[in-house]
């Protein structure tokens, strides 16, 4: 089973949309094994975008991660990278399909809703860098084999 983080951005938090998405991941049949409220410190949003220091967004982009409340949580599945990516939908929302979260939800590039770990590998470095192991829990759903 893979691993990946998904933030609700302070702008999905503000408009009162986390129940809505995580109610779209549970739907697509992930599962959720960590979750926390938090506003993020400027170390942490830093070293979150480290990839993106070079671009010419980078200040905006931390600006905005830390402006307010984030709820971040850690979901488990099948390729549970690409399934929550594409339940978010482009980054740009003007540009996601209709049906996906931002497609249906979102106006903004930079206020795009949520996050997700864009690789396997982005992921692991995620969950670690936002959760202790002792933050996650590992079970078994209903419907999963014995």
């Amino acid at each position: 089973m893979e691993r990946t983080l998904v933030l609700v951005k302070p702008d999905g938090v503000q408009r009162r949309l986390v129940g809505e998405i995580i109610s779209r991941l549970e739907r697509r049949g992930l599962k959720l094994l960590g979750m926390k409220l938090l506003k993020p410190s400027r170390s942490l949003a830093e070293k979150h975008y480290e990839s993106l220091k070079d671009r010419p967004f980078y200040p905006s982009l931390i600006d905005f991660l830390t402006s307010g409340p984030v709820v971040a949580m850690v979901w488990e599945g099948p390729k549970a990278v690409e399934a929550v990516r594409q339940t978010l939908g482009a980054t740009d929302p003007l540009k996601a399909a209709p049906g996906t979260i931002r497609g249906d939800l979102g106006l903004h590039i930079q206020m795009n809703l949520a996050h997700g770990s864009d690789s396997p590998e982005t992921a692991e470095r995620e969950v670690n860098l936002w959760f202790s192991p002792e933050e996650l829990v590992t079970w078994k759903a209903a419907d999963e084999g014995s």
